[in-house]
């Protein structure tokens, strides 16, 4: 199951946190901060779908993940993988590497990074 961009980025600011509660969260967003009953909405949604959970104390709920966000976004990258680019990890990065204007500190890293995962098998 996947989340709406705006479930995603109330789910951001509580992976960042760890957990909390109502106000831990709308303190995260920038002026203009959404309304109480929208984070309401949205933690509801997130709840049903199995992305968060929480912990009653009192009326108060204390939100926490239930997913990782690595594991969150590893699903869905390979997902676009297979979507996009014919299930070819070398297409996608070969795509990502012509079409996203890396420098060349950022391709060296990604070189680096390759060579110590062929290492690694």
């Amino acid at each position: 199951m996947k989340l709406s961009k705006t479930e995603e980025e109330l789910m951001n600011h509580l992976w960042k946190l760890e957990k909390g509660f109502m106000k831990d969260l709308l303190d995260e967003y920038n002026e203009p901060k959404p309304a109480t009953t929208t984070i309401a909405t949205l933690l509801k949604r997130m709840t049903d779908k199995g992305f968060i959970n929480y912990k009653l104390y009192g009326k108060s709920r204390e939100y926490y993940p239930l997913v990782k966000k690595k594991d969150y976004f590893s699903k869905h990258v390979n997902g676009l993988i297979k979507n996009f680019f014919n299930d070819s990890a070398s297409q996608f990065a070969s795509f990502f590497t012509k079409e996203t204007n890396l420098t060349k500190k950022e391709l060296e890293d990604l070189k680096s990074i390759i060579d110590q995962e062929i290492k690694n098998k």
